[in-house]
């Protein structure tokens, strides 16, 4: 039998305008891509999100996100008020003849994801970098935002 030390859960920052508008996205994106509701029942501006991955430690928040065989000149950042709002437009290769189509899974289009941050961060020393189709965003905590060691008086 093992015993558990109890940890205290911690909340991660809340935004309700952030989840109020995920919603809203979600409720375009089934109206855009469902053909009863007279959208065209293919993959919206809505429909594509990337998938990212969010990691920090003492001093950073860092994101990664997936944007294969797009140009870093069509990938566009901004911070604002705690969001790091990732959007851009992946270009289609070569119109495809419809006639001749087997299979149309990939989106291209429009996309926008914004992601808010779990801590205050230093939008001034923000740095990114974009190789073999992952964007890596590296966002320094704010002082404020960093653990730092109290020291105990004696009396």
């Amino acid at each position: 039998m093992h015993i558990l030390r109890y940890q205290t859960p911690t909340l991660a920052a809340f935004s309700p305008l952030a989840r109020l508008s995920a919603f809203q996205n979600e409720v375009d994106r089934l109206f855009e891509s469902s053909p009863f509701f007279g959208g065209n029942g293919s993959t919206s501006a809505h429909g594509f999100s990337p998938a990212l991955d969010v990691h920090q430690d003492k001093d950073t928040v860092l994101v990664r996100a997936e944007l294969p065989g797009m140009k870093k000149e069509d990938i566009t950042l901004s911070l604002h008020d705690g969001v790091l709002t990732l959007s851009g437009e992946r270009r289609q290769e070569k119109a495809a003849d419809a006639q001749n189509r087997v299979r149309n899974e990939r989106f291209f289009g429009r996309f926008e994801r914004g992601i808010t941050m779990p801590v205050q961060v230093d939008g001034t020393r923000v740095t990114a970098a974009y190789e073999d189709g992952i964007l890596t965003v590296s966002l320094p905590k704010s002082e404020a935002a960093k653990p730092r060691q109290i020291e105990i008086a004696s009396k």
